[in-house]
């Protein structure tokens, strides 16, 4: 689900919790930092990167990039990065979750910029290689609700796992 989605159905009460990346500031949620994923390079075993431990931004420049959709945050705040580093990617596909991402990257199509826990299988696989990107890259999660709402006990205690063990 789009992250604007999150938040309006949070918001609406449809829904309890959400889960958002890079959680943006709003006056009526309440906002509990989960953890920082590490953000690493994605590319198939046979791409000319998949050998190298770290690669600078610089390195990325023109080429085909496997990216999430424009309004999703991590996309908004890759093309930031992009820009500071003077990276012209070549987005020749957007998709709106990583699952897809990655298969499109198996197949060669481009690299992505991925969280590292969600390629952990396909590396040890052998499917995808993962490279560190130059300096500290790392992705907020956070679970949003509605400060106005009362939660149930269980929906506490799950908020409270969750910040131990995420």
């Amino acid at each position: 689900m789009l992250a604007s989605q999150v938040y309006e159905d949070v918001l609406a009460n449809i829904v309890d919790l959400g889960l958002v990346a890079y959680p943006t500031p709003d006056a009526r949620l309440e906002t509990v930092l989960l953890r920082q994923d590490r953000l690493v390079l994605v590319c198939a075993p046979q791409h000319p990167l998949a050998k190298r431990k770290a690669v600078k931004f610089s390195a990325l420049n023109g080429m085909k990039f496997i990216s999430f959709d424009p309004d999703t945050p991590t996309r908004k705040v890759l093309d930031k990065v992009f820009k500071k580093h003077g990276v012209e990617a070549e987005h020749v596909m957007e998709f709106d979750n990583i699952e897809t991402a990655k298969r499109a990257v198996e197949i060669d199509s481009g690299i992505a910029i991925v969280p590292e826990d969600t390629v952990r299988l396909e590396v040890a696989a052998e499917t995808l290689a993962a490279v560190r990107l130059e300096g500290d890259n790392f992705r907020q999660l956070a679970v949003i609700y509605k400060k106005s709402k009362v939660l149930s006990p269980a929906v506490k205690q799950l908020i409270a796992l969750l910040k131990e063990t995420l």
